[in-house]
């Protein structure tokens, strides 16, 4: 049985994209310097997302991308099945930009580390700035996130669930908790 606990509202999910567009926006004394780039699936549409709040408050159009970063995940050896591959889909020369990486959770790190390699092997850009919407803690790797929309803590026997409009229908962030069969809560 699992517990599942509604951690931001809809109205909630709003403010902090429009929070992380503005705190991005000043660490990076605007946007002209920009790109934004989104871990595929929901780190893609929080990219957007926080693309389309930078043009609305500073009037600038940030090159936008999307990252598949599938074929560089270290924990696709010993399976049996072929992965799925989705596209990467980045227009425009990430060389001498700061880019802004965006994905929904950062857990082990993994994930994050995969797609900086993916990104290197694109160009070189100025800095790689990492925007996530959850940080929930055990970190693996020695990464951090430069911009977090919401610190939640999770123990080993709880997930993270970001619920997007794009893919769910709503938005909203979730705690699950798995529960043991004869566990009390």
């Amino acid at each position: 049985m699992d517990t599942t606990q509604e951690i931001i509202d809809a109205k909630g999910f709003a403010r902090t994209v429009t929070r992380l567009s503005h705190e991005i926006i000043e660490r990076n004394k605007g946007a002209e310097t920009i790109g934004i780039v989104g871990i595929r699936t929901r780190g893609d549409y929080l990219a957007r997302r926080i693309s389309h709040a930078i043009l609305d408050s500073e009037k600038v159009a940030v090159p936008f991308g999307t990252l598949d970063i599938t074929l560089y995940r270290d924990d696709l050896r010993g399976r049996l099945s072929q992965p799925r591959l989705k596209t990467t889909d980045i227009l425009y020369d990430i060389t001498g930009k700061n880019i802004i990486l965006v994905d929904d959770v950062l857990f082990t790190g993994r994930t994050i580390r995969s797609a900086l390699n993916a990104l290197m092997d694109l160009g070189r850009p100025a800095s790689i700035q990492l925007a996530v919407f959850v940080d929930r803690g055990h970190r693996e790797l020695p990464i951090k996130a430069d911009f977090v929309g919401k610190n939640i803590p999770t123990s080993s026997d709880q997930e993270i669930s970001v619920l997007m409009t794009e893919t769910d229908g709503q938005d909203a962030v979730l705690l699950i908790t798995h529960i043991q069969e004869g566990e009390v809560r």
